[in-house]
């Protein structure tokens, strides 16, 4: 894009819930962007900065019916809403010129059969989802580039995928042997109200669910064994804690007695030396969540457990920044030709 460029204009569907919210805390920063259209059924003609005061000063915008007619003028939209609704808007919104990025699941699988096995409903636009691109940055950044619709990755999939990926590249690790034991926090959950995720529910608690089958699993295995040109096994556990924001992933993977510790640190570090949002810490360290609360970073850390092969990779990011709106943020970036660090530099928050 030459310098001489106006700024995008980006329209969100569904920015009432926790990943709407953090788009639009990071876009209204954003100095090539400038947000012309927030969609919400539920909230419409209400005042996007009634709904967050944060934003108060920042955006001067009132929420509109998620119909095409307000999206027209837009250069990009991101769909912020559940499962299932962005493949309604997609078709008219491609025909249109206008580059989509989806939040939910709806272009994360490739295969049709499985979407409906997993999320209980025939895909809507199955046809798109051989155009849609996989928004890992790390693993897909050229296609993206010249990307129209782009899935963005689960959070989840991400901070897992970040961690296993230079090892599935170099088949360092056994591909039949993968465990991620994973927590997150409730903001994962998203903001309907639910008895699970009360307050004095989650408090003073820690529990795994989804444990026989959890809708993530196939599309981490599905990344994974494109990268590893063969069949990976993966046994994915997620797990609840009582936090608002953060996933902490504790990978493990077989490799070999004549592998050492040192030669994967080097490995990590010169597979995301370029890379902006991923800092592999020294040999030895534990990431915290509250380390990457607000930013796009996933920080990583390499371990052996003692007496054993299997090492451990320690993934941390925030779910609804790099595990969600921060990511696509970086996506448009990308799909527009801007640096793609462009309103993510951001430090995390402390406390």
């Amino acid at each position: 894009m030459s310098s001489q460029v106006q700024k995008l204009k980006v329209g969100i569907i569904g920015g009432t819930g926790y990943t709407g919210a953090e788009l639009l805390r990071l876009l209204v920063q954003h100095s090539m962007a400038e947000v012309i259209a927030v969609a919400s059924r539920s909230e419409a003609g209400t005042k996007v900065s009634d709904l967050y005061p944060n934003l108060r000063g920042h955006l001067d915008l009132s929420f509109v019916e998620p119909k095409i007619e307000a999206f027209t003028e837009c250069d990009i939209v991101f769909s912020a809403t559940p499962n299932g609704i962005a493949m309604q808007h997609a078709p008219d919104l491609l025909a249109r010129g206008i580059k989509l990025i989806d939040l939910a699941a709806d272009f994360r699988l490739q295969d049709a059969a499985a979407w409906r096995h997993w999320y209980g409903e025939p895909h809507a636009c199955s046809e798109l989802l051989s155009e849609a691109v996989y928004g890992l940055p790390e693993l897909n950044r050229e296609s993206i580039r010249n990307a129209n619709l782009v899935a963005n990755p689960g959070c989840y999939p991400t901070a897992t995928t970040l961690g296993f990926l230079p090892l599935i590249r170099e088949s360092l690790i056994d591909h039949n042997n993968l465990i991620a034991d994973v927590k997150s926090g409730v903001s994962g959950a998203g903001r309907g109200a639910k008895v699970a995720n009360l307050f004095t529910e989650v408090s003073d608690s820690f529990k795994a669910y989804g444990v026989s089958a959890h809708r993530h699993h196939p599309e981490i295995t599905q990344t994974l064994t494109a990268v590893a040109k063969q069949a990976v096994t993966l046994t994915f556990i997620p797990h609840l804690v009582p936090i608002l924001r953060g996933i902490h992933a504790t990978l493990y993977a077989d490799i070999s007695a004549e592998t050492s510790l040192e030669s994967l640190q080097s490995l990590f570090e010169a597979t995301y030396a370029e890379e902006p949002f991923v800092d592999v810490l020294p040999l030895g360290s534990h990431p915290e969540t509250r380390s990457v609360k607000g930013s796009n970073l996933c920080r990583i850390a390499l371990h052996q457990a003692t007496g054993s092969n299997k090492l451990v990779v320690l993934s941390v990011i925030d779910n609804l920044t790099k595990g969600a709106a921060g990511q696509a943020i970086q996506n448009m970036n990308l799909m527009f030709g801007l640096d793609e660090s462009t309103g993510l530099n951001c430090p995390a928050q402390l406390p």
